[in-house]
């Protein structure tokens, strides 16, 4: 229980250090890489997606929506995973 425990705190730092990197990228990753990176945001820190869908005319909010959706059941703990990594391959393109 308590290594369950140290390994969420160490991920949790981890994912709070590759929050901040692609805060400082130097060149703008492509929208499908910043979608996949606010939803895996999103469902790691808020959990699954249970807000209303925007409107038909509110295309970007309707593009951030369905790429948080999308990953709709996966816990919080892959997604940071799962940003982590993605922040990761992103740094040595962007950085």
């Amino acid at each position: 229980m308590i290594l369950s425990i140290q390994n969420t705190m160490a991920t949790e730092a981890k994912f709070k250090d590759a929050a901040e990197s692609a805060k400082a990228f130097t060149k703008r990753p492509s929208d499908d890489e910043l979608l996949e990176l606010y939803a895996l945001f999103k469902q790691a820190t808020v959990g699954d997606n249970d807000t209303a869908k925007p409107g038909m005319l509110d295309l970007k909010g309707k593009a951030k929506w369905e790429a948080w959706n999308g990953k709709k059941g996966v816990s919080k703990e892959a997604a940071m995973e799962a940003y982590i990594e993605l922040v990761e391959k992103l740094k040595a393109e962007y950085a």
